[in-house]
């Protein structure tokens, strides 16, 4: 199955909930007006795009239809996907050049993230890079043990210790392995306990200080895994740790079972901070690279073009 297929295929839900009101909508009206504008606005906010970005996306949609003089509502949706499509632009690249570079995953608990550090990890090795996971989770209980599982499957290595040890020692000896076995990638799970927010940021600095002092010149990504099904709460939260964390970007999980695809749009238009991954399914191979267009594209096409 290719790209466009499996983005298609994980918005399904997404799709039909937005796509079938749309097609609704721009086939009751005859003429572009202001009640036109208002529906989209209402569809748009329940597909969880958000109050704020929806008002900011119609907006954008009125001075296009005015300057362009359209005048046939079918016109107006196709103006709306190059619209969507632009504010999903970003930095949506991984950069990992220096050898070896950090990935530094954080998140609260349930919300995939061991489970896109193994699907990450495992992408990497096929595309010919050693990886190392560090269990920097040692606060829940069997963490550890599901990272293990998920380096045995990605066929990567992992450094951990006992539960309750320091991470910022778990990331030290990942990175002394990193640099013994001349390593391209390590990648530190972190526990995800947003409720405690000064205990967060203390131990993600920590966790910073330690990287800097032991790898000064490494690209360092730090990935924020959210829950799609959760709608606007996933803002909410990547708010959060945006002011707690220096976020490069955002991994959306779980859009193939949510009808709330359009918290991407949100998300990155409310925190301009990139997608860079997306989460469509259980396989090994659904942690999907965002790509921008293929994803606007794939909420404005049919369930046809997933087949």
């Amino acid at each position: 199955m290719g790209l466009f297929s499996k983005i298609a295929q994980g918005l399904k839900k997404t799709r039909d909930n937005m796509a079938q009101q749309m097609d609704s909508l721009f086939k009751s009206f005859k003429k572009v007006d202001e009640e036109l504008f208002e529906e989209l606005e209402e569809i748009l906010i329940m597909a969880d795009v958000g109050m704020l970005t929806s008002e900011r996306i119609c907006g954008e949609l009125r001075e296009r239809v005015k300057k362009q003089k359209i005048t046939d509502p079918e016109e107006v949706r196709g103006l709306l996907r190059e619209i969507i499509a632009e504010l999903l632009e970003g930095d949506q690249t991984l950069h990992l050049s220096s050898r070896p570079s950090i990935i530094l995953v954080i998140g609260v608990n349930g919300v995939g993230k061991t489970t896109t550090i193994g699907k990450l990890a495992n992408q990497l090795r096929e595309e010919g890079k050693k990886v190392i996971l560090a269990a920097g989770d040692t606060f829940r209980a069997a963490a550890g043990e599901q990272l293990q599982i998920w380096a045995e499957r990605s066929k990567t290595e992992i450094v951990r210790h006992a539960e309750g040890a320091d991470p910022a020692a778990v990331v030290f000896d990942a990175i002394a392995a990193a640099k013994a076995r001349h390593a391209d990638v390590v990648i530190v799970d972190t526990a995800g306990r947003l409720h405690n927010k000064k205990h967060l940021m203390d131990e993600l600095a920590k966790i910073s200080r330690v990287i800097k002092r032991e790898l000064p010149d490494a690209d360092e990504e730090v990935l924020l895994v959210l829950d799609a099904t959760t709608g606007q709460n996933a803002v909410n939260q990547a708010r959060e740790f945006k002011n707690a964390a220096g976020i490069t970007g955002i991994v959306l999980t779980k859009l193939d079972g949510t009808a709330k695809g359009g918290v991407v749009i949100s998300i990155m238009e409310e925190l301009e901070v990139p997608v860079k991954y997306i989460g469509v399914g259980e396989q090994m191979d659904d942690l999907q690279p965002f790509d921008s267009a293929a994803f606007a594209k794939a909420l404005f096409e049919g369930g046809e073009a997933a087949e």
